[in-house]
């Protein structure tokens, strides 16, 4: 009888070792009960390098037709904008070379603090509907990032 306990023991113990790296590995991919495979995140990070061009375009556009064109606040704005196009281009990359999406925390969490910066910028100016526009697009893609990742999203 013990001999016999003493197996089953060992055997359910066994088990529980084995599952626990895919259980860890499976709850490091879930935010807010959505489960998100490694598609997913090379999908929304694809969609926000696309969006980050885009939206660097457009501002570049807008205030080189600004009263504010030639000025050091329309090179602070570029500057910042090319910055955030520049961190996401950088979590592509890194991402690209990682086996696990998760090892690239820390990449998506200097994105959203630059994104954070241009966030500010968008709130407290005054841009054409196409920019605010392009800018809801990209935050979008930037808060679900934020969400995968578990870190915070930003403000509207």
């Amino acid at each position: 009888m013990r001999k016999l306990t003493a197996t089953v023991f060992g055997v359910v113990t066994m088990i529980g070792l084995l599952s626990y790296p895919a259980a860890t590995a499976e709850a490091q991919g879930r935010s807010y009960g959505r489960s998100y495979t490694r598609v997913d995140v090379d999908r929304v990070i694809r969609r926000a390098e696309d969006r980050s061009d885009i939206f660097k375009k457009t501002v570049d556009r807008q205030l080189d037709h600004s009263r504010l064109n030639g000025s050091r606040t329309e090179d602070r704005i570029n500057a910042q904008v090319k910055q955030l196009e520049n961190a996401i281009d950088d979590l592509r990359s890194e991402f690209n070379r990682r086996d696990r999406w998760m090892d690239t925390r820390v990449s998506v969490e200097r994105v959203i603090r630059q994104s954070d910066e241009v966030n500010s910028i968008m709130r407290r100016s005054r841009f054409n509907p196409q920019v605010e526009r392009e800018w809801d697009l990209l935050r979008s893609d930037l808060n679900t990032l934020a969400n995968v990742y578990n870190l915070r999203p930003l403000r509207s």
